[in-house]
């Protein structure tokens, strides 16, 4: 695909991937309340909802890559989401 038609494919996949990126960030800042919540009453971290997380830290870091021109391979729902970028410590 020519670099012209590919930058007029971004608006269309910024679009689409964007409302999803801002949906999942309206459900992790939900999360981040409940989590942080859990840690202070269970003194400790809940595996499930810190996987979570990192998954939408790994789409929010794909995601900008490629509507900053970072690379031509397209976001989460056009690809796979693939594994995370690192790993929950």
């Amino acid at each position: 695909m020519s670099e012209r038609k590919e930058a007029l494919m971004r608006i269309l996949v910024g679009i689409i991937s964007g409302i999803i990126w801002a949906f999942w960030g309206f459900l992790m800042r939900v999360i981040v309340i409940i989590h942080f919540l859990y840690v202070l009453f269970a003194n400790k971290r809940n595996k499930d909802l810190a996987e979570f997380s990192n998954s939408w830290n790994t789409f929010t870091y794909n995601f900008m890559r490629y509507m900053t021109f970072t690379t031509n391979k397209r976001p989460f729902p056009f690809t796979n989401l693939g594994k995370n970028k690192d790993s929950v410590q």
